[in-house]
């Protein structure tokens, strides 16, 4: 027999359970219980995968038991609960109780992983994704090593919930649910884990047109190829862009507390700022009228910001929500008509760790309603949607199309992540693309078979795709072929692009050489600038076809 959700927490999933945008009913906490695990069979939203409290020894026997690990009493809400503890001295130390959890019954699924944790003095460890760790690891063998669990959570706090939705491929077998702390000292409680099937399988595509007519896409060039903005105008930037490199799109990205939490909370601030960086696109938009260039307006930082989690706070606070829709109002209104902006892109990177509560729209659903109220005052320019997931082409597997006219279709693209990243925030270097990448390889052929759920959405619907980021770090060995390859799919599939990024932080920049300690532009062109794929990279820099305009 099935093993289905109790009926309260079932509805507090039912904006992941059911289409992207749905809102849930009120919901209730539900209650605890003892261990349950949903047998194989045909899968549905809401089953139960695993609920545990640890009240009993077969609970607890589940799971291993490292030194720093004990099973206490009195500590949870109520019951038994995992404490770990790691000293002073042994900062850099990982200890995990770990479990197993068998995936093939969820493949192609979303789960939804959720428990309780405390913490006391837990030190901020040396990487963002460091720190106390709730996390499901297993292994894909068309994806590799795989890595799901909230970021950022370390220092002292009482009895909270943690909450986070994995993905899982459709090759996926043996998981493992790790608890504890990795790089970190001091305390860290955990009880009550529950992991349920947010989503079954994703809805089964159409079969592609046999000929269809061309899709929308905002623009009557061949393509749109180009880069991410610098983080403010300077003309210079703009003419070299457009008269040497010979490009055509820009996405203008209106940002600032990138990787930070808890920002952008005081509205009137955020107005403020927001006014001056709509100076600064006034300029950057004259000058692409001058240098023949398409600009995205790209709202990177939202009203409200992110949380600890990486979650946008306004897919759960209705008063950021209301305020995000106003401005894209307010945006639409002030640029409707203008002939250098090809599109608006609502949201950077949707990320969602836990249903939004009743009476606020989830990812997509803010979204839709910021649409709509672009749509009011500017029933022409292109809107931009982003995928969940970080924009990521797993994203695009529950995607269907919103029901809005002159819409396009965004993906980004940085896999694998240890090897685009490698670096950045400390940790590995030295991960060489093509090869052996989190245990397999790693080629323009895994590139496509990550990119497919994009290009099916694609085919599907017959809908353009644009990818408005990718890249790789400057000191990423291969980094050059990694993005021939890249862009060489883009181009097979008739998608536009922009590079990430342009002039911005000289980790990304194509200008700067590959000692990550030498922060002056090379002196000679890299070859990341110079690697020729479908005639765009060339001596001096990325050229369109012959029949483009390069400016005046």
């Amino acid at each position: 027999m099935m093993t289905t959700l109790s009926a309260p927490l079932a509805l507090a999933l039912a904006c992941f359970t059911g289409t992207p945008g749905n809102q849930p009913p009120p919901a209730a906490a539900a209650p605890r219980a003892a261990e349950v695990a949903t047998p194989a069979g045909v899968v549905q939203a809401g089953a139960i995968v695993l609920r545990t409290a640890f009240d009993s020894p077969a609970e607890r026997s589940a799971w291993s038991s490292p030194p720093q690990a004990r099973w206490v009493s009195g500590e949870g809400d109520r019951g038994m609960a995992l404490r770990v503890e790691v000293p002073p001295a042994q900062a850099s130390r990982t200890v995990m109780a770990r479990r197993p959890l068998d995936l093939v019954p969820y493949r192609g699924m979303q789960l939804q992983f959720v428990c309780r944790a405390k913490a006391q003095k837990v030190s901020r460890p040396p990487e963002p994704h460091h720190g106390v760790k709730f996390m499901l690891h297993f292994t894909s063998p068309s994806l590799g090593a795989r890595w799901h669990h909230p970021s950022r959570i370390h220092g002292t706090f009482d009895w909270k919930t943690l909450s986070f939705i994995a993905s899982i491929p459709d090759d996926a077998a043996q998981g493992e649910l790790d608890l504890g702390l990795q790089n970190a000292t001091g305390t860290v409680w955990f009880d009550d884990i529950t992991v349920v099937v947010a989503r079954g399988v994703p809805p089964r595509r159409p079969a592609p047109m046999a000929n269809p007519p061309p899709a929308f896409k905002g623009h009557n060039l061949p393509r749109l190829r180009g880069v991410m903005s610098p983080n403010a105008f300077k003309d210079e930037d703009l003419r070299v862009l457009g008269r040497e490199w010979r490009a055509n799109l820009i996405r203008w990205q209106i940002t600032r507390n990138w990787g930070k939490p808890n920002t952008d909370l005081d509205l009137a601030e955020y107005d403020r700022w927001i006014d001056s960086e709509l100076a600064d696109l006034d300029q950057a938009l004259a000058a692409c009228s001058r240098y023949g260039l398409k600009a995205v307006v790209d709202l990177h930082s939202p009203p409200g910001g992110r949380y600890e989690d990486n979650s946008i706070r306004m897919f759960h606070e209705a008063p950021y929500q209301e305020h995000f829709i106003r401005l894209w109002e307010k945006i639409a209104r002030r640029y409707r008509g203008h002939a250098a902006i090809w599109g608006y892109d609502l949201v950077n990177e949707p990320v969602q760790g836990k249903p939004s509560p009743p009476g606020i729209a989830d990812w997509l659903g803010t979204q839709i309603q910021a649409a709509r109220a672009i749509r009011a005052v500017d029933p022409d320019t292109t809107i931009i949607i982003e995928a969940e997931d970080w924009d990521s082409p797993p994203g695009f597997r529950y995607l269907t199309p919103v029901e809005l006219p002159r819409i396009v279709y965004q993906v980004h693209m940085y896999w694998p992540h240890s090897y685009t990243h490698q670096g950045v925030h400390g940790g590995q270097t030295g991960v060489r693309y093509p090869g052996q990448i989190d245990g397999q390889r790693c080629d323009q052929a895994a590139l496509q078979r990550y990119l497919q759920p994009v290009r099916d959405f694609q085919l599907a619907y017959n809908l353009h795709i644009y990818c408005g980021e990718f890249s790789a770090i400057r000191w990423a060995p291969g980094a050059a072929a990694y993005l021939k390859d890249c862009i060489e799919l883009f181009e097979a599939y008739g998608w536009d692009w922009s590079y990430h990024a342009y002039r911005e932080w000289d980790g990304w920049s194509v200008e700067h050489g590959s000692d990550p300690n030498d922060h002056r532009p090379a002196a000679m062109p890299t070859d990341r600038k110079t690697q020729p794929s479908h005639r765009i990279w060339q001596k001096k820099g990325w050229r369109l076809d012959e029949n483009l305009p390069h400016g005046r």
